[in-house]
């Protein structure tokens, strides 16, 4: 002790403070018979430290905290729905963990067999609480919240299943991880306190059933959390590193066989609106260069607050994707929808996302005749000079195309190579500025 003393006052830097009279060592605790006034502050090695602060005269620890902008480089990358967790049918998890908590034995050395009986019963009790508990936690855990994902992920969770659906199953499961941990904890300690080896087992079967029950009731939030998972996995991982085209149009005006023709992706193609149900993807190779393509679903001629969710995922698509865009027009008649109505459409979007590079398509070439197609539900008397000149001839610089005969198709690729290499000079010229603006 007295070496430990000569240590403290062997040291010279400026305190005003008296020292405690309780020091802890490495190698244990030693007591000072009176307050010693210091105008040193030791330097011992192993000594733990801790930041304080001075408040009203006592020292209060000051709380560590996370900075602000930590949580916010989660939101710039995609690809949150592929690291989801593997989620069991609550069937399976619940057998699952009957059958370890059977296994359990009673502690060892235990002669009485009223006393082993409730030890039994009070331990497998715990361990299925504990088995039933642990998995559902990890599922809160993992499962990300919708404010760390990227805008496009979020608007594909909140279009999918609905506003606020996700984050209600969530809620339920850790309800329903709740109510299996008051339980446990309510009916373990019963067993254990049970005064007969009858008892015990009574007690051990009650805690049993009242899970099963529980896990009966609300085990659906699991089984909606699963359908979430396999559903969210199943959704194409678009990378936000290369350059993309995105197919926009009317319903059935022949994107997706445009995508079957330039990609490796094999969307269905039918006679009818609305046939693609979702986003699908595709790729292309260009010269040893990796490209995506995407097919989205059609756009109907209304204001936002009419859309469905299919017509909301395109939007989100152009909204939170650094994507090319391939408008295709059919102005034959073919895909229900009056050239007119396509103008008004195609107008609101090229305003909308004019930002965007751009390439114009007008498709089923070999279906067009000498004369625009007017469908008789169209007041041509309000038709201004633009709208006539669309019927005939489309956008101003659209390419004519036909799947059927493939007329146009060699000079579609060749201008879409062309658009997807300025997309990727995009790209990195923004990833470059990205990174001068952290520098």
């Amino acid at each position: 002790m007295s070496c430990a003393f000569s240590l403290l006052e062997s040291c010279h830097l400026p305190c005003s403070r008296y020292l405690s009279t309780t020091f802890r060592f490495s190698r244990g605790w030693y007591q000072m018979q009176r307050p010693i006034k210091h105008k040193t502050l030791c330097l011992c090695r192993n000594v733990q430290t801790f930041a304080c602060e001075l408040a009203k005269a006592s020292y209060v620890p000051t709380p560590q905290t996370k900075p602000k902008d930590q949580s916010l480089a989660k939101v710039e990358t995609i690809g949150a729905f592929q690291k989801l967790p593997m989620v069991m049918p609550s069937v399976d998890i619940f057998q699952s963990a009957s059958r370890k908590a059977k296994r359990v034995l009673p502690t060892k050395g235990i002669a009485n067999v009223a006393k082993r009986e409730r030890n039994r019963g009070a331990k497998q009790l715990d361990a299925l609480m504990k088995e039933l508990a642990v998995p559902l936690r990890g599922y809160i855990e993992n499962f990300p919240k919708r404010i760390y994902l990227h805008p496009y992920e979020r608007s594909l969770i909140e279009l999918t299943f609905g506003a606020g659906n996700y984050e209600e199953v969530l809620k339920k499961v850790d309800a329903l991880r709740k109510k299996v941990v008051s339980v446990g904890k309510e009916h373990a300690p019963l067993c254990a306190k049970s005064l007969s080896k009858k008892e015990a087992e009574e007690r051990l079967t009650e805690g049993l059933e009242k899970l099963q029950e529980i896990f009966k009731c609300e085990g659906q939030a699991i089984d909606d959390l699963l359908y979430i998972a396999k559903t969210l996995r199943a959704m194409p991982v678009v990378d936000l590193e290369m350059p993309t085209l995105c197919l926009v149009g009317a319903p059935n005006v022949g994107k997706s066989s445009l995508v079957r023709l330039l990609s490796t992706g094999k969307p269905e193609v039918c006679n009818y609106p609305f046939t693609t149900r979702g986003i699908l993807m595709g790729h292309i190779t260009l010269d040893y260069q990796h490209f995506q393509v995407t097919d989205t679903p059609g756009l109907l001629k209304r204001c936002d607050e009419d859309r469905n969710n299919l017509e909301k995922l395109t939007l989100a698509v152009l909204s939170h994707l650094p994507t090319a865009i391939l408008y295709v027009h059919d102005l034959s008649g073919q895909c229900g929808m009056s050239p007119s109505d396509q103008f008004m459409i195609y107008k609101e979007i090229s305003e909308r996302f004019g930002n965007h590079l751009w390439l114009d398509v007008i498709s089923k070439c070999d279906l067009l005749k000498e004369s625009p197609v007017v469908f008789i539900t169209e007041d041509r008397e309000v038709d201004h000079l633009e709208l006539v000149k669309y019927r005939k001839i489309g956008p101003e610089g659209a390419l004519h195309v036909s799947v059927k005969n493939e007329d146009g198709i060699d000079k579609l690729k060749k201008k879409v190579h062309e658009l997807l290499m300025a997309q990727m000079e995009r790209i990195k010229s923004k990833r470059i500025q990205d990174n001068i603006e952290v520098a």
